[in-house]
């Protein structure tokens, strides 16, 4: 189709070529004049009919599209179940998503709830507040939350439509294991400050007395700074090994030992030992080898510490039997005694560094409080399974059944 500029040219040419014609057909200048004017009429008349120039093709303009909301997508809802601790999508500030760990914490009524109600502790209450504020929300401590005794983080993500995810963090493993290791540094420095004290006392009082002073009381200060000196000493080498053991605890030992002769050595070094009752030690286990992958030196001092405990809080003159036993693939080690016996409100705690059922007899007979603690982590690091069994005023029986190695 020809625009209106194409067709002016055409007829333009036309007339010309019309004129010219005339001109060499011998017409008089009148009737050129006459044809040319009917020419120009007509090329007015056809360019005045033409439409227009056709306008140039856009591109259509796309509709504006909402952005997609990543809490309704399906694979987002998969990943969610999939998370192991509480997420809560929110929508403005209705809970419009919750995990199965979120449901289990907060209960099934939070899904579309307003979240201010749905986490119900005074300071998220204000913090969720300004969750649809421009400033940037910092991770808050839930103290006590959602029981006493526990706390949680909480921190925000946001997302595009004013969408935003919530995640809770469980904290109180990490606070408890903060507060075991203050409360071991704090144990540990009163066990040493108390015999610390109690030398430097009569280190003052000997130096103040005169040479001619009296030579039993000499004795007897000089004794007390023994005991004391040696209560600090089998402190710190506890301290040492409870430290060594840990720092084991996740490399499984592939040394080949044989637990019978560990045992059957450590009995023989407890009776051969100034310790009391060596002869009280009853040994009930055949020649056969218990082969086992072990420390042999870490088997050996949770033989001690078990054998020696028995010695200590049993009541003298009864026997302390020891025993070795196959259970399928296991050998069980047990040291029973006939002592008064540990209260059921007790048991649980035994294992607990510097925990003890009676303060002043562990002291009396000189416990350090980590014995106990000692055996748990060796046992945890040979794949044993630790169990203390008592009757008050019948006695306590400590077992421990390790894996047997192979053959």
């Amino acid at each position: 189709m020809f625009d209106r500029l194409s067709s002016l040219v055409a007829a333009l040419t036309l007339i010309a070529v019309a004129a010219i014609f005339a001109a060499l057909a011998g017409g008089d200048a009148l009737t050129i004049a006459i044809l040319a004017l009917a020419g120009i009429i007509g090329v007015a008349a056809v360019h005045a009919a033409l439409p227009a120039s056709l306008p140039e093709p856009q591109a259509a303009l796309p509709a504006e599209v909402p952005p997609l909301s990543l809490l309704r997508h399906p694979d987002f809802a998969l990943w969610v179940d999939q998370e192991q601790e509480p997420l809560i999508g929110v929508a403005g500030t209705i809970v419009t998503i919750a995990n199965d760990a979120a449901v289990r914490l907060l209960g099934r009524h939070i899904v579309g709830a307003d979240v201010r109600t749905a986490i119900r502790h005074p300071a998220a209450t204000e913090w969720l507040a300004r969750i649809g504020g421009e400033v940037p929300l910092e991770t808050l401590n839930l103290v006590d939350f959602p029981r006493p005794g526990q706390r949680w983080t909480m921190r925000v993500a946001a997302l595009s439509g004013g969408d935003r995810i919530i995640f809770l963090s469980d904290r109180s493993a990490i606070d408890a294991a903060d507060r075991m290791r203050s409360d071991f540094v704090a144990n540990a420095s009163h066990e040493l400050r108390t015999p610390l004290a109690a030398i430097l006392g009569y280190v003052e009082t000997l130096q103040d007395m005169n040479g001619e002073g009296d030579g039993p009381m000499r004795h007897r200060f000089l004794s007390i700074i023994e005991r004391e000196a040696g209560r600090m000493q089998q402190l710190v080498i506890d301290l040492l090994s409870i430290s060594r053991v840990e720092a084991d605890r996740f490399r499984r030992p592939t040394t080949p030992v044989d637990l019978a002769a560990i045992v059957r050595r450590t009995i023989a070094q407890l009776q051969d030992s100034e310790a009391a009752r060596p002869k009280d030690i009853v040994a009930q286990f055949g020649t056969e080898p218990q082969p086992m992958l072990g420390d042999e030196a870490q088997l050996g001092q949770l033989a001690h510490n078990i054998i020696s405990n028995a010695m200590k809080y049993g009541r003298a003159g009864t026997p302390v039997t020891v025993e070795l036993a196959r259970e399928g693939q296991r050998v069980r080690l047990s040291v029973s005694d006939e002592g008064d016996g540990i209260a059921p409100d007790h048991l649980p705690r035994l294992t607990e560094r510097f925990y003890r059922v009676d303060e002043a007899r562990s002291r009396s007979v000189g416990g350090t409080g980590l014995g106990l603690a000692i055996v748990k982590h060796i046992s945890e690091r040979h794949q044993g399974l630790l169990d203390i069994e008592s009757e008050l005023g019948k006695g306590t029986r400590v077992s421990v059944a390790f894996p047997l190695a192979e053959d």
